[in-house]
């Protein structure tokens, strides 16, 4: 997905709108597509400004969300469970399925991490 156009000219263009352009003619002047200045020139009338939509998936609107409660449970119960351990664990609970990666960006977002323990040299015992 492309990134927005500017505020700058979206200003340029309420600024043309203002004095009296059409959407269409704002459009053609700013060296943008018809269409797009027919919605900038309607989102102006409606709401006074052509601002930019917010883009990507909203907050809280992912398949893990509902369960967070359970994820988070699970790892103070064990912390040391693995993301496939998780996402068998899920799966069985309430019928969702869910790649381990995407249990592992989930409880990133929520503030986990995975701190390794410090070295230790090995047994004796692997030496022989």
């Amino acid at each position: 997905m492309s990134a927005p156009l500017p505020d700058a000219l979206r200003a340029r263009f309420q600024k043309l709108i203002e004095e009296g352009f059409s959407g269409r003619a704002a459009a053609l002047r700013l060296k943008l597509s018809p269409a797009t200045g027919a919605r900038w020139g309607f989102a102006i009338r409606r709401t006074g400004q052509a601002k930019a939509a917010p883009q990507g998936r909203p907050r809280g609107k992912g398949k893990l969300d509902p369960h967070r409660s359970f994820l988070v449970e699970l790892i103070e119960q064990d912390g040391d469970i693995t993301m496939p351990e998780l996402a068998g664990a899920l799966s069985d609970a309430t019928g969702v399925q869910a790649h381990p990666d995407a249990i592992g960006r989930f409880l990133r977002k929520l503030g986990f991490t995975y701190k390794k323990r410090r070295w230790s040299p090995p047994s004796a015992a692997a030496h022989v």
